[in-house]
């Protein structure tokens, strides 16, 4: 059985893969799924196809290379916290981003309950404003 340190971890293999079905895989059909306010697909989303539809596939569009880079993973019990960077460029502005970003995630019987993200929002909506003259 795995533990919820892999269960993270593969879901994050499994993004840098692309693998979507390998990243839902370990998450709960009533996972609470919450991007922070201020990100371009903040909200909470339950189930895994709303996380889908509202997160991975607008990223997926409006963003050129999005990636997170995992720099460290850190076992809580029932809590499991990823550090790392975002990157991408915007694709309406051809502007590059990176920011910090913490994930928190809960899992319970081998399944992520809930996600949430935090991270530096005004570093990914600075990529994502046109210049004004």
């Amino acid at each position: 059985m795995k533990t919820k340190i892999d269960i993270v971890r593969s879901h994050y293999e499994a993004s840098a893969r692309g693998d979507i079905d390998a990243m839902m895989a370990d998450v709960s059909p009533q996972v609470r799924w919450t991007e922070m306010a201020g990100f371009p697909c903040a909200g909470t989303w339950i189930g895994p196809q709303a996380v889908v539809e509202n997160v991975f596939a607008v990223l997926g569009k409006e963003w050129i290379g999005y990636r997170f880079e995992l720099q460290s993973l850190i076992d809580g019990g029932d809590h499991v916290v990823g550090v790392g960077t975002y990157h991408g460029i915007y694709r309406a502005t051809a502007k590059a981003m990176q920011a910090r970003v913490v994930h928190l995630w809960t899992l319970k019987e081998g399944q992520v309950v809930t996600f949430e993200q935090f991270t530096d929002t005004l570093l990914v909506n600075q990529a994502m404003r046109a210049e004004r003259d």
